[in-house]
């Protein structure tokens, strides 16, 4: 099969999953307007594995679900300050066809002679560009718009997302890159200690092995949003998580880095 090398996203949101397989764990999602490298195809022709632009994360998506582009279009894509979707849903017109779409879903340039195929898409919801710093308070006040998201493995939407997902978008959204998982991000930024953090940093957990497998972000004094079992606030002190209603500490604290300087 000849593909394209290239592709965006042109559905809602699609799984990427760890092998060339539905039943296959899903690693993670591409939001609608992400573009991708097309590394592999598999044997049988029904899965490509992919490189998101964004974060170099790979995976195997549906060929049924591959929106090939050309390496023109990539490049231009690379090259410009595209909106981003800054409601929690949105529906965009696309293709003479009505999509919905989530926050951090990336929009088309429009009326851009490039794109002929794109020249009917109409979005009126609310976007900024992505490359556009927001303040903390702003980035505080997007988190906060995931509350009881259910936590799902490999998710990055307000429908499902995962630890690192939430931190991921939500910086994102905020004109921040970030890498997609917890052990990449723990990577960047500057260690400060618990009681010298200020919101927006990224504070890192530990399970009960020791393991790092957990990020949140800090948002008050004693206060931290993050993705477990629903996005949700919770208290922090230097021994870690306290969930009120269970009456327990449920993560325990690794380190605070601050990315946002």
């Amino acid at each position: 099969m000849q593909l394209e090398n290239h592709g965006v996203v042109r559905l809602s949101i699609v799984p990427v999953r760890a092998e060339q397989s539905d039943a296959s764990e899903m690693i993670s999602q591409l939001l609608f307007g992400e573009h991708y490298r097309v590394l592999e195809v598999s044997e049988n022709e029904a899965w490509i594995k992919v490189e998101n632009a964004f974060d170099a994360y790979q995976g195997w998506i549906d060929v049924k679900q591959h929106h090939p582009i050309s390496q023109e279009y990539f490049e231009q894509i690379e090259s410009s300050d595209y909106k981003i979707c800054t409601e929690l849903t949105s529906k965009i017109l696309f293709d003479h066809q009505v999509s919905f779409i989530t926050c951090g879903a990336i929009l088309p340039l429009l009326n851009n002679p490039l794109f002929k195929e794109e020249a009917n898409v109409v979005f009126n919801g609310n976007s900024k560009s992505m490359h556009q710093k927001v303040g903390i308070s702003t980035l505080i006040n997007t988190a906060k718009m995931y509350q009881n998201t259910p936590y799902l493995w490999g998710g990055r939407s307000p429908f499902g997302i995962d630890c690192s997902g939430f931190t991921q978008v939500v910086y994102r959204m905020a004109g921040y890159k970030l890498p997609r998982d917890s052990s990449q991000q723990i990577m960047k930024g500057e260690e400060v200690k618990l009681d010298e953090h200020i919101a927006g940093d990224l504070a890192f957990f530990t399970n009960k092995e020791g393991k790092m497998n957990h990020v949140g972000l800090l948002i008050g004094e004693n206060e931290i949003i993050h993705a477990s079992g629903k996005v949700r606030v919770d208290q922090i002190d230097k021994k870690g998580i306290f969930n009120r209603k269970q009456n327990r500490y449920t993560h325990h604290l690794f380190k605070v880095k601050r990315v946002i300087k």
